[in-house]
């Protein structure tokens, strides 16, 4: 006799409406407010119930090239692609650049037939720009001298989890004005949130973001402020971040900077200054003794260790939403 197969209900991840828009990850500014608001929405859904997504991107394909040295990035990536089913190739580029053995757009054409996806850690933000002007399929941006988008999103997650609505909410930057900086101005822009970020005179941030950041802030209602004291930087805030005083490649000037940004220290003196409730926040790799104290950053209010946990969580909703999940995008690789 013939059984009849019992009726199942499939347990399916939870679907992405519309056909994401961004093709590419390269700047915050591809996500623009309604991106940011997405892969925040869906990072928190894969957190808490990443057993949904198993197998959503089966049979992906994602190549990293890193021109940098990483622990969060690196394993973050792979365990997030891993975690949804796809598959990682992981290039070693820190002996040379990407493209210092043939030219970037013959790298590129050769990439978009063989994988779905390239994440690139440089140097040089053009190589990321140049990366998705010539490949057809998504780029992201796992870091360059200019930005640091999954970071910076990474940390509005972590804030978003912290406080709940991210209107109400002041984050204080004190230190460099590099490329997380940048990520965080252009995140809390796309936010509508409050943002102060404090550096000495001549290391403010890129003008063009901070003029990117304020048009935007206009359409959001966001604050930004750009101050050169730390204390007033931090005077209530609910946040304090700071990152290195010396990006990697600016070795050279560590003695010089460290002289110059003593000030902008985040200890607890400068951490008494913020909103009794503040958390305190680092990109990591942390300097400890430098750009932080170990008071603040083994303190209960240290939220460091939830930022990198994040950082898991953000990308995994980012190659979701560029890769297609359960919407299948177009074929554009051979393999497939």
């Amino acid at each position: 006799m013939n059984s009849q197969p019992l009726n199942r209900t499939q347990v399916n991840p939870a679907p992405v409406l519309d056909p994401f828009w961004c093709p590419d990850l390269v700047s915050t500014r591809d996500l623009g407010p309604g991106g940011v608001e997405a892969v925040l929405h869906l990072a928190a859904i894969m957190k808490a119930r990443p057993a949904d997504f198993r197998g959503a991107l089966l049979g992906k394909q994602m190549v990293m090239f890193f021109e940098k040295p990483s622990l969060r990035t690196r394993i973050t990536f792979e365990v997030g692609m891993s975690s949804l089913g796809g598959v990682t190739h992981f290039v070693d580029q820190t002996h040379g650049r990407i493209d210092g053995r043939e030219k970037l757009s013959d790298i590129a054409h050769n990439l978009e037939r063989w994988v779905d996806a390239v994440v690139l850690r440089t140097f040089a933000h053009e190589t990321v720009e140049g990366m998705a002007e010539h490949a057809s399929i998504p780029v992201i941006n796992a870091l360059s001298d200019l930005e640091h988008p999954c970071q910076g999103l990474a940390d509005y997650l972590t804030l978003q989890e912290q406080f709940g609505d991210l209107n109400n909410v002041c984050l204080a930057y004190v230190g460099d004005g590099n490329n997380v900086a940048h990520s965080l101005l252009l995140t809390c822009a796309c936010l509508g949130s409050s943002i102060r970020i404090a550096t000495p005179l001549g290391y403010e941030p890129d003008a063009q973001i901070v003029a990117d950041a304020r048009e935007v802030a206009q359409q959001t209602g966001a604050v930004i402020e750009l101050l050169s004291d730390p204390h007033a930087a931090v005077s209530g805030a609910d946040a304090i971040y700071t990152d290195a005083w010396a990006s990697m490649g600016q070795e050279h000037e560590a003695e010089m900077r460290a002289r110059i940004f003593s000030p902008y220290q985040l200890n607890g003196e400068l951490a008494s200054k913020a909103a009794s409730h503040a958390v305190f926040m680092h990109c990591l790799p942390a300097h400890r003794g430098q750009e932080i104290t170990d008071e603040v950053m083994d303190s209960q209010r240290s939220v460091v260790f939830d930022q990198a946990e994040n950082r898991l969580h953000v990308q995994k909703a980012i190659l979701y939403l560029l890769l297609g999940g359960g919407h299948r995008l177009p074929v554009r690789s051979a393999h497939a």
